[in-house]
Formats: C-alpha cells, structure tokens, sequence
C-alpha cells in the first residue's frame, strides 16, 4: 500500500444488528456507492460468507473494494485465551491468508465495570500478544483497538501507557480510535503524535464538544490535522471511518453517504 486510504467500519451498521446482520452485500453497496476504498467487518457482520472467504473476495473485487481488516472481539479476562477464544482467533487467522496484507484489528468486549483493573489489563495484553504473534506467524498482521464505555479498562491515558507498554509491538500495532481517545477525556492529535511510530491501523469517529457522537466533521475532532499528522509520520496504512451518530443510529446509509463526501472533500486530498 503506498498511501492513506480510506474505509468504512461495520459497527455504523451493527447498531441496527437485527436488520443488517446479515446484509453485507448491501453495505458494500452503499460503501462502494460512497466512494470508499474498502471495508472492516466485524465477525458478526460477515453473514453468509462468515466461512466463505472466496465469495466474500468475489463481492469485494465487484465491487473495487477491498478488506481493510476483520475486527475480532473477545473477552480476554483471564492470563490465557480461553479454549473457544483460541479456537476462533485462529478461525479468522485462518481465513484471513485468503486476504494478504489484511488487518487483524482486536477489540475487548468491555465487561460490567473497571473493577481489578491491574490484572485484567495484564491478561488482555498477554493474550493479545500470544494472538498476535500466532497470527504473524501465518503472515497477518494485528493492532489492538482500545475503546472508551465506562466499564473499558483501556479508556484513559494512563490505560493507554499501560497497554502500549505491555503490547509486543513487533507482532501487534496500535490501532487508536479518535473517537474513544476523546470520550476518554485525552488530547486525540496529541495521542495520535505520542504513539505514531506504533500505529498500524486507524479509526476515525467524530465527537461533539458538548458530548455525543457526531457525524463527522460535524464534531469537535481535527482530522485534518491529525490525518495531515498521519502522513508526515509516514503511515501508509488504512484509515475507518466508524459512526455512531445520532443519523447513523437510523440511517447508516445516509451517515455512510455523508461521510464519504466530506473525506472525499475535506480529508483524501490531504
């Protein structure tokens, strides 16, 4: 990949799961339709071609989009992956060698609250790491995605100089989240300067001063500076768009369409 492109998240759909969770062909419509080069698909909103690699790369190349990443959400709460976390981690590995230089983003299930924050920091670093380095040595590569609920135990700044000092950066990257980076309270085009020598995968989302999501552009997030940072720093990889607005709550398509016409006229050319 020689430069920044640009994709869009499944999550802007997974908030109406019952409706999209299995309408992916639609959503590579809509991405397509929007002018977006590519898309990551969390695993529940792969459908039909949750084991079906091939198709889903058929659907793709029709469209002229390709698969940024595959998100992987799990648990982590214990120093091992557990027998069926283990067992799916390699599922995706596994499916992910039909898709070369395609991400493995992992992302914690946030649990019912902060409490033993220590040593539940610790086990999802363990795990994450003995992930990723499995998954490298297959061929794939991995980023962690921190994210911001109240009950995350990766949502401050000081969460995050524990996590990237325990991820082993030579098999795992840092896939930070503008959006959770605010909703945590930090400076996100200070966060995204600190750790960009370790960022490998990006996601965008937009937040309001006030509080709330917002499409984007529509928020207080500086992207261009951040996505002009991105650049200097010399990152040649994927930036997500991933919207949880109000609009995208009950229309992703419109969210989608809105979206992509402000990185096509605010962001791509930077």
């Amino acid at each position: 990949m020689s430069k920044i492109q640009f994709g869009c998240q499944t999550y802007t759909w997974q908030m109406s799961y019952d409706k999209y969770s299995d309408a992916m062909d639609h959503i590579l419509e809509v991405v397509a339709a929007s002018r977006f080069a590519g898309v990551e698909a969390e695993v529940c909103m792969l459908g039909k071609y949750r084991t079906e690699p091939v198709k889903l790369a058929d659907a793709l190349g029709r469209r002229g989009l390709a698969l940024a990443a595959i998100c992987l959400v799990c648990d982590w709460m214990e120093a091992k992956e557990s027998a069926a976390e283990r067992a799916e981690a390699d599922r995706v590995i596994a499916f992910l060698k039909h898709f070369p230089g395609t991400m493995l983003a992992l992302c914690q299930m946030p649990g019912k609250d902060r409490s033993n924050p220590e040593a539940r920091q610790q086990n999802c670093i363990h795990c994450c790491n003995a992930l990723a380095q499995r998954a490298a040595d297959a061929g794939v590569a991995s980023a962690f995605h921190p994210n911001s609920p109240p009950s995350s135990i990766f949502r401050t700044e000081a969460d995050y100089q524990i996590l990237l000092a325990g991820l082993n950066t030579q098999v795992v990257g840092f896939a930070p989240d503008a959006g959770h980076i605010a909703n945590g309270g930090m400076d996100v085009v200070n966060i995204f300067r600190q750790y960009a020598a370790v960022i490998r995968h990006v996601h965008y989302k937009d937040k309001a001063a006030a509080g709330g999501w917002a499409l984007m552009g529509k928020g207080a997030i500086d992207f261009p500076t951040i996505t002009a940072d991105l650049k200097r720093a010399g990152y040649q990889g994927w930036i997500m768009v991933e919207d949880e607005s109000p609009l995208a709550e009950v229309d992703p398509d419109a969210a989608t369409r809105q979206n992509g016409a402000y990185v096509g006229s605010t962001l791509a050319g930077l």
